[in-house]
């Protein structure tokens, strides 16, 4: 099980999986160019979203096809520091259509 962590420091918005920095998959769509955000539907969690179906999913074009319900159902409203564990994504995946 992976757990993915979030929060704030002076460097400004940090994304952990399993204590390692998330990758953003900027190669794949960049949404932000300032990285990370969440708590409010819009570009920085749009990149989020992406980042964690991407590591969680490990299919590209599939986390690209969810990542738009996904930022509005989960990443949206995500606390300033929070936690979120595969069982978690996997659940948000499976109690409602997000988009696919």
């Amino acid at each position: 099980m992976t757990i993915y962590e979030g929060g704030r420091g002076l460097a400004g918005a940090e994304v952990t999986a399993d204590g390692a920095p998330l990758d953003p998959c900027f190669e794949l769509r960049r949404f932000s160019p300032m990285g990370f955000e969440w708590t409010y539907e819009g570009d920085g969690p749009r990149q989020l979203a992406l980042a964690l179906l991407c590591h969680h999913l490990g299919d590209p074009a599939r986390a690209l096809a969810l990542t738009e319900g996904f930022m509005r159902r989960v990443v949206a409203r995500l606390d300033n520091a929070w936690l979120l564990t595969s069982e978690d994504i996997d659940a948000a995946l499976s109690s409602s259509p997000i988009g696919e």
